[in-house]
């Protein structure tokens, strides 16, 4: 069951990157620690591993030396990740200007309403 959840994580954040051009972690580090129970640094460093190259290398080593990194659910995020990028590129492009930039402002709001709120 894990393995769907991660798969799905994986697709929806692809999804939104691809529809919002939003980095894959606003999605995924939330989801890591509210599906499944991960710390905070766990999530951090194991998005940080799925951006891998080239942009994160260093910090993803500094996590992964820490012992920050889940590398069994990186692969199953990144895997999700590339099926949702794909098709929410595809829909992004279909989608009017003014209606893709109100969408990724709600977005950001409900993600910042939520965090802020939650313990």
């Amino acid at each position: 069951m894990e393995i769907i959840i991660l798969i799905i994580v994986g697709v929806v954040a692809g999804s939104l990157s691809g529809v919002l051009g939003i980095g894959g972690g606003l999605v995924m580090v939330p989801a890591l620690v509210y599906f499944l129970k991960m710390s905070q640094h766990s999530a951090q460093g194991t998005t940080l591993a799925l951006m891998l190259p080239p942009i994160t290398i260093l910090s993803t080593y500094v996590y992964w030396k820490n012992g920050f990194v889940d590398l069994r659910v990186c692969l199953y995020l990144c895997l999700g990740f590339l099926v949702g990028s794909y098709f929410g590129g595809k829909l992004a492009v279909t989608i009017p200007a003014v209606y893709l930039k109100k969408t990724f402002a709600i977005f950001l709001v409900g993600v910042a309403i939520n965090m802020f709120f939650r313990k």
